[in-house]
């Protein structure tokens, strides 16, 4: 297969490191400092699945479309952060030559909303959701490490499109070394990582602590149950559901099981903002709120952390 993975960063080179070790044609867009180093000394993978090399030359490494050639791909696989979906769609689409009728488009990125975005641009039959628990960390710019792995990557379509079309990528994917398989119920896994990553990345980046110390004090155990609920009325009204049927359920879930898997970890979110980088909150709780609003909702808990992290976004920025 002839595959693009759009977005060269710790994701991207993840999935690119699976589909280059099962033999497949890989195209990697990434900045041009990345680009430089995966055409000079390659991709390597370390970390939990073991180490693979994939030597400079047995890819492609571009900084731009333009310079991908003029064939089709069978898959796109964007990786970018979720606040580039806008830019990532319209620069595909400006370069119709890289989609033909068969060719798909998987988006591999966190939070809700994304999929919205790529069918103002494409077919909605074209677009297929990711939903990754793995943990990739980049050390090197042409370097990935896989860190954690909590379950399958699942891919589906939101939109009720053949799954039999992206069956081909979830078995490259799984020979190349990370499990991954179709599903039907893509909704449900990514409204059950949103329930995660809401509370978590939120009130741990505001309050600038681990998941495990946000357990430990019942004032920040209130604020994210109170999100969590929240959550769950905004599923109902929306039409969504997930493996829980009531906040209550998935909440002894989180402090029982979710939380002690990963006490140690600082979100994603905090790690932007100490870095003085944009964060992906408008996908996580800002997604939350908009929705909640389209639905005649409010989500006050939910809007009062995003706008937190809003401000501490532009302050940080302005450091």
């Amino acid at each position: 297969m002839n595959i693009l993975i759009y977005g060269g960063g710790a994701v991207g080179l993840g999935l690119a490191s699976c589909l280059l070790g099962d033999g497949h044609d890989v195209t990697i867009l990434g900045r041009p400092a990345s680009v430089a180093l995966l055409n000079s000394k390659g991709l390597i993978r370390t970390g939990i699945f073991g180490t693979m090399t994939a030597e400079s030359g047995s890819f492609c490494a571009v900084s731009s479309l333009a310079e991908s050639g003029g064939k089709a791909f069978d898959f796109i696989l964007v990786a970018t952060k979720s606040f580039d979906s806008e830019r990532a769609a319209s620069d595909i689409h400006a370069h119709p030559h890289l989609l033909d009728q068969k060719s798909a488009l998987v988006l591999c990125q966190n939070g809700w909303g994304n999929a919205e975005i790529f069918t103002r641009f494409f077919d909605e039959k074209k677009v297929f959701n990711a939903r990754i628990i793995t943990g990739f960390i980049r050390p090197q710019p042409h370097q990935v490490d896989i860190t954690v792995h909590a379950d399958a990557i699942h891919i589906g379509s939101l939109f009720s499109a053949d799954l039999n079309r992206i069956d081909p990528l979830c078995q490259a994917i799984t020979s190349g070394g990370i499990p991954c398989e179709p599903t039907e119920y893509i909704a449900g896994d990514l409204w059950a990582k949103m329930l995660f990553n809401c509370p978590l990345n939120s009130v741990g980046a505001i309050c600038g602590v681990s998941y495990g110390a946000l357990q430990r004090s019942p004032w920040s155990r209130t604020t994210m149950e109170r999100i969590i609920r929240e959550i769950f009325q905004v599923m109902a009204a929306a039409g969504y559901g997930t493996f829980w049927n009531t906040p209550e359920a998935y909440i002894d879930f989180f402090y029982a099981t979710l939380i002690p898997r990963t006490a140690e970890h600082f979100s994603s979110t905090l790690q932007d903002l100490q870095a003085a980088k944009k964060t992906e909150i408008d996908a996580l709780n800002g997604a939350v709120v908009s929705l909640a609003h389209q639905h005649g909702l409010d989500a006050p808990v939910n809007e009062t952390v995003y706008n937190l992290i809003k401000f501490l976004e532009e302050s940080r920025s302005e450091i």
